[in-house]
């Protein structure tokens, strides 16, 4: 009885360790050192970064964050992206012969030519708060993609939230 009671223990502990939800699918690409917050999207929190870490892109998503986030019709940079910034730039110093470029996205609303002007808005943002923090402006490029490549396609306050971003991404 005993022996039959403690495998049903361990089965049950099993099921319980090995079994996600949907949120943590959808979040399997998210850093571990990020947050959801005020419906503005993800966002890097304050976490020690590793004394190294490698160059590339892979290790900014996992160990710094590549996006920030924008409110609607904003080039603005929140405190929470500005801390993202900040680690991006921590990391480009510990990377020193590395070079980026810097996606500047919009949500769909408002016309081509719009988003196109605000996405490089949002770009030149990110680079220009990287460049304050000592970051040579000749390694840091900037493109915008406006309205032409959201993460979420869907047409809600969600999926807008998401696609309001800029992206920094290491050049090969």
């Amino acid at each position: 009885m005993f022996k039959h009671l403690l495998s049903v223990l361990a089965l049950a502990l099993l099921v319980t360790a090995c079994s996600s939800t949907d949120a943590d699918n959808r979040d399997a690409n998210r850093p571990a050192n990020t947050d959801i917050t005020e419906g503005s999207g993800l966002n890097t929190l304050d976490s020690p970064m590793p004394d190294y870490v490698e160059g590339t892109q892979e290790a900014l998503v996992a160990h710094v964050g590549d996006r920030v986030f924008f409110a609607y019709d904003s080039a603005e940079l929140s405190s929470n992206a500005q801390r993202t910034l900040q680690r991006q730039a921590q990391w480009m110093e510990m990377n020193p012969n590395l070079r980026v470029t810097i996606e500047g996205h919009t949500d769909e609303r408002g016309t081509r030519e719009y988003n196109l002007a605000l996405g490089e808005r949002r770009a030149s943002a990110a680079k220009n708060y990287l460049v304050s923090l000592g970051i040579s402006g000749d390694r840091v490029a900037i493109i915008s993609y406006g309205k032409e490549h959201p993460v979420d396609p869907e047409s809600s306050e969600v999926a807008w939230s998401k696609n309001r971003r800029a992206v920094t991404v290491v050049n090969q």
